[in-house]
């Protein structure tokens, strides 16, 4: 599956420049990237993905081409603004599909706006346990951003750049996401992208690990298909996090791809535009119910959640790519 770079297109909420991508007719899918990342991480697969969906690929605030401002990045922000931007767009309904943090702001799109949300899938999500690489909980401590202008400057950056994507090229497991890794760098050397970054990190990570979770909020995609994807070789947040997904929402489908990274959706493109098609084509869209709402949340979850071993799933399909 060859990659190609679509048209970015711009819009104006709330004084902010939006970045996006909108490509393909059909039911809208909204694809969200994760930290340091933009659109471009869904590339390869979004040509596949538009064959059969109305694709939106937005850069978040404080992303790739959007605007940096000192503003909200939290989570529910996130998710305000992705509301908003659908509105302008004039969609009104969509499957979110969300990588690493971006599967947070899905998770939060689902939770605040149940009546915008046909389905979820969280691919090598964050929400869903504590472990979190150190290389993200760094960004959080008080020199990070002094530290990281340093390492930016143009010699030093051109090297450590060009290290990562040497390594990544050695095709080993525990270099693979390197090349990835090697692109977040690189935009760290605008400073407002530096500070958004550990704006938005803040918000999420502190120096033991993750603090957003959807433990407590997971009974309710009971009244929405979910699925979560994870590449089993994923060395920025543990595969064991799928099992999770799979004690606190037991109707969720769940795929752990062999050979991949923290970033399946590029190690197997073509397998993983297969798994969202097969996924939307045999759920049905969620339609939203206040009174089914109420009654979920009225119940809460029933009984203590403890998180089992990614070997212990019985309905995840290792899939071969």
């Amino acid at each position: 599956m060859t990659e190609k770079r679509h048209e970015v297109q711009h819009v104006t909420i709330h004084g902010h420049r939006r970045a996006y991508v909108k490509v393909g007719s059909g039911p809208a899918l909204l694809l969200l990237h994760g930290l340091g990342c933009d659109h471009r991480t869904w590339e390869p697969v979004i040509d596949a993905l538009a064959n059969r969906y109305t694709v939106i690929a937005p850069d978040l605030l404080g992303h790739g081409q959007s605007a940096k401002p000192r503003a909200d990045y939290s989570v529910g922000g996130y998710a305000n603004g992705m509301r908003d931007l659908l509105t302008v767009l004039n969609i009104d309904k969509v499957t979110v599909v969300g990588h690493s943090f971006g599967g947070g702001v899905a998770m939060q799109f689902a939770y605040q706006f149940p009546e915008r949300t046909e389905r979820m899938m969280l691919v090598a999500s964050g929400g869903l346990g504590p472990e979190v690489t150190p290389g993200i909980r760094a960004i959080t401590t008080p020199g990070f951003h002094q530290v990281m202008g340093l390492l930016t400057l143009p010699g030093v950056r051109h090297v450590g750049v060009a290290g990562l994507k040497a390594a990544s090229a050695t095709g080993l497991k525990a270099t693979r996401d390197l090349g990835e890794v090697a692109d977040i760098y690189e935009s760290f050397k605008d400073p407002h992208a530096r500070a958004a970054i550990r704006h938005v990190v803040k918000a999420v990570v502190d120096w033991k690990g993750q603090i957003v979770t959807m433990a407590d909020r997971a009974y309710l995609t009971d009244a929405m298909p979910m699925a979560v994807v994870w590449g089993r070789d994923d060395h920025v947040i543990p595969v064991r996090h799928a099992s999770n997904a799979a004690a606190l929402a037991p109707k969720a489908r769940v795929e752990v791809i062999p050979n991949a990274g923290h970033f399946p959706h590029k190690d197997h493109p073509e397998r993983f535009a297969k798994i969202v098609h097969d996924w939307i084509r045999t759920t049905q869209p969620a339609t939203y119910s206040r009174a089914k709402w109420r009654t979920l949340l009225r119940n809460g979850q029933v009984g203590p959640v403890s998180p089992v071993g990614v070997t212990s799933i019985s309905r995840a399909r290792a899939t071969t790519a």
